[in-house]
């Protein structure tokens, strides 16, 4: 089975901080490569990789300001179909403008859809359904007027994670700084409770930084900016409880499952995929600032290894890898 593996350019794959689209494309490119299916990752040219890399991206827009993100994705979409016949699956990772390559080719193709974001982009995805198999990730984030092909949940590398079985009484946000995430209700927790948090995550919004979490910021409520490595692995375990206060019906929530990892419990507000990760054993499900006030008590008594537990049994990439090879040869006919 030879597989195209199509990443998105924002960043590099894999991320060297941010970018949950390029994580998730090398962690599934990565397993299948141990599993003895043969990969080449489309990606930026600085990209690594245990498959084979091909691409004529120099590096992700989002890096480098040079690069022109609407030129360079054409050029990257064009170099791959091009060669389109050398695979027996094309699996795009990097959204809809891929679809309007698909009836140009043979080949097979498959496209996991990191989140649907919004109603205007289903010309690019409905009247493709009966040419591309199209993988949801998660129950919530499937469309009702949309044909798929499965469910697929992210996984992690378990291994990678270290568990943390005391956690320290820290709370702790980790995502994007913007109005969907939720910063801004994480640091209205902090100050009711008069509890110290972490907050971790690029700046996508900087009106909203500017507005909702710069005047809030002192020796009590710190913000980190993002990171990754060690630094990383260190936010996501010496904290009591993610907040994961969310404001839009979150797809997946990767963050979520690397906390529990390492053995942090989740706070999140009821939307999207949140009921689909968290269980009363690794969290709270709430409707609301004061419902997660109200929570604090409750995290406090969950066993933490519960939370690595229930990551290495639903949530590893292992699993992931080995449902997307069961999706490659049920629609290959192998």
């Amino acid at each position: 089975m030879k597989i195209a593996m199509l990443a998105p350019i924002a960043w590099r794959t894999p991320p060297r901080h941010y970018g949950p689209w390029e994580l998730v494309t090398s962690l599934l490119t990565e397993a299948l490569v141990a599993r003895g299916v043969e990969v080449t990752l489309f990606a930026t040219r600085d990209s690594i990789t245990t498959g084979t890399l091909d691409g004529v991206v120099p590096a992700g827009y989002e890096e480098n300001p040079e690069i022109d993100a609407k030129v360079w994705e054409y050029a990257h979409l064009a170099h791959l179909f091009e060669q389109a016949g050398r695979f027996d699956l094309i699996h795009n990772q990097a959204d809809f403008p891929a679809h309007a390559f698909s009836r140009l080719v043979d080949t097979t193709m498959v496209t996991t859809i990191h989140g649907f974001s919004s109603e205007r982009i289903l010309p690019m995805y409905k009247p493709f359904e009966d040419r591309v198999h199209y993988v949801a990730i998660s129950a919530a984030d499937r469309h009702p007027a949309l044909k798929y092909a499965a469910t697929i949940h992210h996984g992690i590398r378990l291994d990678e994670f270290p568990f943390e079985a005391d956690g320290g009484e820290d709370l702790l946000f980790f995502g994007r700084m913007h109005p969907d995430k939720g910063a801004a209700e994480a640091i209205e927790v902090a100050r009711a409770t008069g509890r110290r948090l972490n907050l971790y995550g690029i700046v996508q919004d900087q009106g909203y930084f500017d507005r909702e979490v710069a005047p809030f910021l002192d020796e009590r409520i710190v913000y980190h900016g993002p990171v990754g490595g060690a630094e990383r692995l260190r936010a996501l375990g010496k904290a009591q409880a993610l907040l994961h206060l969310i404001n839009f019906d979150e797809p997946f929530g990767l963050s979520v499952i690397e906390a529990m990892a390492c053995g942090t419990p989740v706070i999140a507000i009821d939307r999207g995929s949140m009921p689909e990760l968290i269980t009363p054993e690794t969290g709270v499900i709430v409707d609301s600032v004061g419902g997660a006030i109200t929570a604090l008590a409750q995290v406090e008594a969950i066993d933490r290894a519960a939370c690595r537990a229930r990551v290495a049994a639903h949530f590893s990439v292992e699993a992931m890898a080995d449902r997307y090879i069961e999706l490659y040869r049920r629609i290959l006919g192998h």
